[in-house]
């Protein structure tokens, strides 16, 4: 979330940036905002004189008994319990106001950097790279929902016997080749520098807080009520939250953390052609990677990531574009979010692969996540993001543009994962 004396203090440029993302009700978003934190900051001061004059008061009384003065002390006594009952109701009127704050500042979103495009829609994205060509298919070419029932690689009508609409299961080649690709994107990300985990695939509500998922997402999450524990949507989740409530040292940057999981998303509401087979699941494989940053050195670590993702999609000779999202499509938490899209020859359209976003110290307000800087003060640190990758529309876009009437071949860079080079 935004800092609240950083609203207080930029409140034009806030709102500049709030118009950007097309928010409509963003100027009495940020006048309740200032005014909560006005009465907060004045419950505050109220509060300091009282118990600044309890303390006072505790030592005279305590100077009068020694003197032998009883009786005054004992009126001062009095005094002392109007001014704790008067500290305990402030208290409470603090912790309220301090949690209605709260509630305002985690509805407001991001703010976009300067170089994120005005629109409203996926439609005012801005395409900023464009490489691979488009390769011509044979005259019986299928889409992959086709292909993999053809070959018996992924079985969409089984995984909703087992668990419903969402849940494929891969099969034979299929499932080999989906570890063939989580195993290379993991080597591909720890030889570049980033240290692999493996991450709990709940997480609490304080992860959910801390990486801007709740409330903003809380619809698209599963919850287990019981136990109050979410799947996790991604593995930014429990990947950023292992600094939660973390001080690091300014030499420690920068942090680098690569991660496969299993990732949940009740995607509620998609319908139509345009979501079947692969291209909408409930339940995917990804692999991430986050950054933790010097917040002088975030952008810089963002275009690497962009690099990292790119040098993927080219060792495996995918066709692809990278868009730099508009302010009404970027996401709750981004400052600047890149995706990466393929192009699916059969479906004759892109699918997004990736998305790889700085998220500046927004994420790391929510976390408490600061490092100490050469001046000995705790400054927030600026955390990053990308798929690296999602697997559903990479798999896609391989059956897809691979096939030939023999068989779909194999990516060379692939074969040695798979073990094989063709699916037929």
């Amino acid at each position: 979330m935004l800092q609240v004396g950083f609203i207080r203090e930029n409140t034009e440029a806030v709102l500049k940036g709030l118009a950007k993302r097309n928010l409509k009700n963003a100027e009495e978003l940020v006048a309740n905002t200032i005014s909560a934190d006005e009465e907060r900051r004045a419950i505050q001061t109220e509060l300091d004189n009282v118990l600044a004059e309890s303390n006072k008061l505790s030592k005279d009384i305590g100077m009068l008994f020694k003197s032998g003065e009883r009786q005054k002390a004992e009126i001062l006594k009095q005094k002392t319990v109007l001014l704790k009952e008067q500290s305990k109701n402030l208290t409470e009127s603090l912790q309220n106001k301090t949690n209605e704050l709260q509630e305002f500042l985690f509805l407001i979103p991001n703010i976009p950097n300067e170089i994120v495009p005005s629109g409203s829609t996926e439609d005012d994205n801005e395409t900023v790279y464009n490489e691979g060509e488009i390769p011509v298919l044979h005259k019986e070419a299928l889409p992959h929902w086709e292909l993999a029932k053809k070959y018996d690689i992924i079985d969409f009508e089984l995984g909703n016997k087992i668990a419903g609409a969402g849940f494929p299961v891969y099969k034979g080649k299929g499932a080999r080749l989906q570890r063939a690709l989580i195993n290379y994107f993991l080597d591909k990300n720890t030889e570049a520098g980033y240290n692999e985990v493996q991450v709990p695939h709940l997480v609490n509500e304080a992860s959910g807080f801390g990486t801007g998922q709740l409330p903003d997402k809380e619809g698209q999450m599963y919850h287990d009520a019981q136990d109050n524990l979410y799947l996790i949507p991604t593995a930014e989740v429990p990947v950023t939250n292992i600094f939660r409530d973390v001080i690091l040292k300014e030499d420690e940057f920068p942090i680098c953390y690569t991660a496969y999981t299993p990732c949940f998303r009740r995607e509620a509401g998609s319908y139509g052609a345009h979501v079947r087979g692969l291209n909408r699941l409930h339940q995917f494989d990804k692999v991430e990677i986050v950054r933790v940053e010097h917040p002088t050195k975030s952008y810089e670590a963002l275009d690497s990531m962009v690099n990292h993702v790119k040098e993927i999609l080219q060792e495996l000779k995918l066709p692809y574009r990278i868009l730099r999202l508009c302010g009404g499509d970027i996401g709750f938490t981004s400052a600047l979010t890149y995706d990466f899209e393929v192009f699916s020859t059969a479906q004759d359209r892109w699918l997004e692969v990736s998305s790889v976003s700085n998220f500046e110290n927004f994420q790391a307000n929510r976390l408490k996540l600061r490092f100490k800087n050469s001046n000995g003060k705790s400054e927030l640190a600026h955390t990053l993001n990308g798929s690296s990758l999602a697997l559903p529309r990479i798999l896609a876009g391989l059956l897809e543009n691979y096939q030939t009437p023999e068989g779909i071949k194999i990516p060379d860079v692939l074969v040695p994962y798979c073990g094989f080079d063709i699916i037929n």
